[in-house]
């Protein structure tokens, strides 16, 4: 019983670590600029309290059967934990977007750990309060019961303060951000509305690959579109190619550039003549393919309010929105590849920043290995801002 109870004991601290480290985004990283954004942060910390309660009471049960279907509800919740403490750090670092009201796909995994860790801490105290010699049915009823209030409780809090918050953040003078619209009171449209094309963004694109884990190359574009005008610079470190390149259409009129060279009349960059936003947008978002859209919530990028949506998309899907995937490898055979792409529409109805990645076996990027993946986030900020694109030389 000693072994067992060590074991329990192990996996609650496990998972009070996990919630600490949940808690801890939440509380440093958690700032959309409402009134209670502190308090929304303290009050994720409320599910520590309950598994801690599991660390000095473990649920320990006697028959070999019981044991195991108390390990694995915690090992349940911890399973439910990991995968979204690394959704919600990815979406801290991913240029500040910040949840107010997530859907029910993005929060159920949060309600299914707080659940089982409650039960799991529940089932503990029940052990302690009726003693190991009562009945297991008697244990379970109490463990259930403290369960639900633990969860209700917990749950109460956390939501009750990201509701105020958010309530209050409508009342709030607008402020402007390079995102999009901030209007208070307003609904970014759902996600699968129609997709107006901007006249006119700054775009920014980072594309990242690896294969089996290690890194084979970046590749950061910056540019501006105006119109079927455009023009980019991209700074690439792969294997397959290193310098900068670069790409101006202006007029109808092509320019392109090669590392360690100037600016030469004619395309020679991705062998096409990549519009960036323009390609995204009648490729992976057509309207055809946000068919089975998953709804992620409302949130604040930079200020200002969006609509997360996410969807399915393919290798070739991939290739297609973002050419620039040919810097990576070479040939590019990309047509097993699986993949997701979020998207965040804003108030003006328009994309303005998507993040996605695929993967697949290495042989697709040309390279040995087992595994490859590809990942990009681009934004499109300052959209009809009026930009004006400059020909080279001028």
């Amino acid at each position: 019983m000693r072994v067992r109870l060590f074991g329990l004991r192990l996996l609650a601290v496990a998972l009070t670590g996990l919630w600490t480290i949940a808690a801890g985004l939440v509380l440093l990283g958690y700032r959309p600029g409402g009134p209670i954004d502190l308090f929304v942060g303290v009050a994720a910390a409320t599910p520590i309290a309950i598994s801690l309660t599991a660390v000095v009471w473990p649920p320990a049960a006697r028959g070999d059967r019981a044991f195991a279907g108390v390990i694995w509800l915690g090992l349940g919740a911890a399973l439910l934990l990991v995968p979204s403490i690394g959704g919600i750090f990815g979406q801290l670092i991913g240029r500040g977007p910040q949840t107010l009201m997530p859907s029910l796909e993005a929060a159920y995994p949060w309600i299914a750990a707080l659940v089982a860790t409650s039960l799991f801490a529940g089932l503990g105290i029940a052990r302690a309060v009726l003693g190991q010699t009562s009945m297991r049915r008697r244990r379970l009823q109490l463990g259930i019961v403290l369960a639900a209030v633990f969860a209700s409780l917990s749950g109460s809090i956390f939501a009750g303060a990201a509701i105020a918050n958010e309530l209050a953040l409508r009342n709030l003078p607008a402020v402007a951000s390079r995102f999009g619209p901030t209007g208070a009171g307003l609904e970014p449209p759902h996600c699968g509305a129609p997709i107006p094309q901007p006249v006119s963004a700054d775009i920014d694109v980072d594309l990242s690959g690896d294969v089996d884990g290690h890194s084979i190359g970046t590749v950061q574009l910056a540019g501006v579109r105006s119109g079927a005008d455009v023009r980019w610079l991209a700074d690439v470190a792969t294997s397959q190619a290193v310098g900068q390149f670069g790409l101006a259409i202006v007029g109808g009129r092509a320019w392109s550039k090669q590392p360690r060279a100037d600016w030469q009349s004619g395309a020679a960059g991705l062998g096409g003549e990549p519009q960036l936003d323009v390609e995204v947008l009648d490729t992976v978002l057509a309207p055809g393919n946000r068919v089975a859209t998953e709804e992620r919530g409302l949130e604040f990028v930079e200020g200002a309010r969006a609509r997360h949506c996410r969807i399915g998309i393919d290798g070739q899907q991939f290739v297609a929105a973002f050419p620039e995937v040919r810097w990576m490898g070479s040939p590019i055979d990309l047509h097993r590849w699986r993949g997701e792409l979020d998207y965040w529409l804003f108030l003006d109805g328009e994309v303005g920043q998507v993040t996605g990645s695929v993967n697949g076996e290495a042989q697709g990027l040309g390279r040995s290995g087992l595994q490859g993946t590809l990942r990009v986030t681009m934004t499109m900020t300052n959209r009809n801002a009026g930009q004006t694109v400059q020909a080279p030389g001028q």
